[in-house]
């Protein structure tokens, strides 16, 4: 028997196919874990890239961060209060306008806002459609039933219809559900933590909540950093695929190590943190100064709300 014959199949066999099993075939179990794991590090990654977004040069990233949180604060109340939707439309695209003049992508800015939210706000609606929930002017009858229909006590009318001012009300939830989206990633992309923070303190938020949203932010991405070091480790130490029980029993056991590790991390950093003069507020190393075009541009968001809601009232 040849020297080569002797070495095990593993060790010998193609490289290149084992690569491949390892997120196809009899691997899908581990790379469900893979997979979930490597979402999570997209997760980390798109945070440093927002971070690079608020360091660019462009309109809102020039701005005091405490007028671009008033100003951002206000057009949500503004949104929340508008009773028209297509008066929600301009405000909406007012959003589009500072994206671009902030040099974000509008692919990446759309995509982030239409991806999840609005998908689960029109999912929450969609019964507000029909008349059994919502009565009003029938728009379009899907079935006649012919005679009342009851359900214990309540009473469904004799007809299933798509109501106008269920698709109204739809439309005014989902825009507005839009608009503040897109208001609120539009101020977390263009503004580094450390400074909406700062303004939140400014504003006299409660330190224990600034220090709590501190806190999760760090945290966020020091447990995603210890569960990928555990799941590499792992996975460095193994030879073929595992089976259900053994993947069941390494999620368990890695839930475990990842809070002990925590907690212990927790501590940590906590006293680094004391031992170097942190006392619960947040500090930056420059201070806020507002300037003439800040208070221009929050004139100008101030004209753009009087606008809307004038128009709101007028239409009724």
């Amino acid at each position: 028997m040849t020297e080569h014959a002797a070495l095990p199949d593993w060790l010998t066999g193609d490289g290149r196919k084992r690569s491949r099993d390892w997120t196809t075939g009899d691997s899908r179990r581990q790379s469900a874990v893979a997979g979930t794991l490597l979402g999570l590090s997209r997760l980390v990654r798109d945070s440093v890239f927002s971070e690079k977004i608020a360091a660019r040069p462009g309109l809102l990233q020039g701005l005091d961060p405490r007028i671009k949180l008033v100003g951002m604060l206000s057009l949500l109340v503004t949104v929340s209060l508008l009773r028209n939707w297509y008066l929600i439309v301009p405000l909406y695209g007012l959003t589009l306008v500072m994206a671009a003049a902030s040099r974000i992508s509008l692919k990446l800015y759309i995509r982030r806002v239409w991806l999840f939210v609005p998908i689960f706000a029109a999912i929450i609606v969609f019964p507000s459609l029909f008349n059994i929930v919502r009565p009003g002017d029938p728009l379009w009858v899907i079935w006649d039933f012919g005679h009342q229909v009851t359900l214990g006590p309540w009473s469904l009318g004799t007809t299933l219809a798509i109501t106008s001012q269920g698709v109204k009300g739809a439309i005014l939830l989902i825009l507005r559900v839009v608009t503040s989206v897109s208001l609120g990633v539009l101020l977390a992309l263009t503004t580094r933590w450390a400074d909406l923070l700062k303004s939140l303190r400014v504003f006299y938020i409660p330190r224990v909540f600034v220090l709590v949203l501190s806190m999760t932010y760090r945290y966020i991405f020091l447990l995603l950093a210890m569960a990928e070091d555990i799941f590499t480790a792992r996975t460095s130490r193994m030879v073929g695929p595992s089976s259900p029980r053994e993947d069941r029993r390494f999620i368990a056991s890695s839930m475990g190590t990842l809070l002990g590790k925590s907690h212990a991390f927790s501590e940590e950093v906590y006293g680094a943190m004391v031992s170097r003069g942190y006392n619960g507020e947040p500090v930056i190393s420059h201070s806020f100064q507002a300037r003439p075009a800040d208070w221009f541009w929050l004139a100008s968001v101030a004209l753009a709300i009087a606008l809307v809601i004038g128009g709101d009232r007028l239409l009724g």
